[in-house]
């Protein structure tokens, strides 16, 4: 046997031999890697529940009502403009008065309503769009005012409400790291304006800096992205899959990504959440845009809330 043929016989046995270290090697990265992943989805979960269950939590929205032009009574009375059938209001709490975009309260002899621990007679009332909102309050309600595609309501939170008090907690697909990608991020320039209607029908205009391109089964697929807000640290994506409308809500779900660096973002769908629509009638989703809607199932994330409902129509 010449020296090369010998050097070659001796390269692939010492390959031979590497080999199974080097899959044990490889199999022991992959279990750390589903083991951190574990760990860092349960953490995600625990501050999901608990945001979800706090006095500010989407469980607590007990009303919405918008308000049109003028006064704009509110209470418990069948009477009023705005009536909330709870046994923390009076029969007559006070009234909105709107006036173009601006909202004061003007509250109603006796009636007890406070803002920062302070009664409140007429207070000027700001809206969520401009930062906090102002928020009055009477015993377990809370009840401020939001904007959404110029149209202003009074949503209101009842600390008690049964939504969070009776919460049956979440499920989930099991987490894998199979549904964790490096995706890359395709910039548009300039960035796209994306409309989007929410549960209610109104339409608003969101900025998309980009797409994010993923490969799962051998195919390319690609979800827009939302920054929300100038100086946000992530992206925002609403996506349907083949799973919604059965194993997770109709309406689609939510996800948030970190921003890209040097082209790339961790896409990790086992953070894919139900909107604040799948545990409350009050709240105002957006919907997944055309282009998000993909033909494939995400069997991770978070799966129908059990104590949920069936997604208003976009008309409704």
């Amino acid at each position: 046997m010449s020296r090369s043929a010998q050097l070659s016989v001796a390269a692939v046995l010492i390959a031979l031999a590497l080999e199974p270290a080097a899959r044990v090697a490889a199999q022991d990265a992959a279990a750390d890697a589903a083991q951190a992943e574990q760990a860092a989805v349960q953490e995600w979960r625990a501050q999901r529940v608990a945001a979800l269950t706090s006095d500010s939590g989407w469980l607590t929205l007990a009303g919405l009502y918008w308000l049109h032009e003028g006064d704009n009574s509110f209470g418990r009375g069948a009477g009023n403009a705005l009536v909330l059938d709870n046994p923390a209001l009076p029969e007559r709490c006070g009234t909105f008065v709107r006036h173009g975009h601006t909202v004061r309260f003007v509250a109603a002899a006796g009636s007890s309503v406070t803002h920062a621990g302070q009664p409140v007679d007429s207070l000027e009332l700001t809206a969520d769009a401009a930062g906090e909102p102002t928020v009055l309050e009477r015993g377990a309600l809370r009840f401020f005012v939001i904007e959404r595609a110029g149209n202003l309501g009074v949503r209101v939170r009842d600390l008690d409400n049964p939504h969070r008090t009776a919460f049956k907690g979440l499920s989930y697909f099991p987490v894998s790291t199979d549904w964790v990608f490096d995706a890359r991020f395709e910039p548009y320039q300039p960035a796209h304006r994306v409309r989007i209607i929410n549960i209610l029908g109104m339409e608003q205009d969101y900025s998309s800096p980009g797409a994010l391109v993923f490969v799962k089964d051998g195919h390319e697929w690609r979800l827009d992205t939302v920054l929300e807000a100038p100086g946000d640290k992530e992206l925002f994506i609403m996506f349907a899959d083949q799973t919604s409308g059965h194993e997770t809500y109709g309406a689609g779900r939510f996800l948030y990504v970190p921003l890209p660096s040097a082209g790339r973002t961790r896409l990790d769908f086992n953070k894919a959440y139900n909107p604040p629509c799948a545990l409350n009638d009050f709240a105002t989703c957006p919907l997944p845009p055309p282009q998000n809607r993909l033909a494939l199932k995400v069997e991770a994330g978070e799966k129908t809330y059990a104590g949920g409902h069936a997604p208003r129509a976009p008309d409704s």
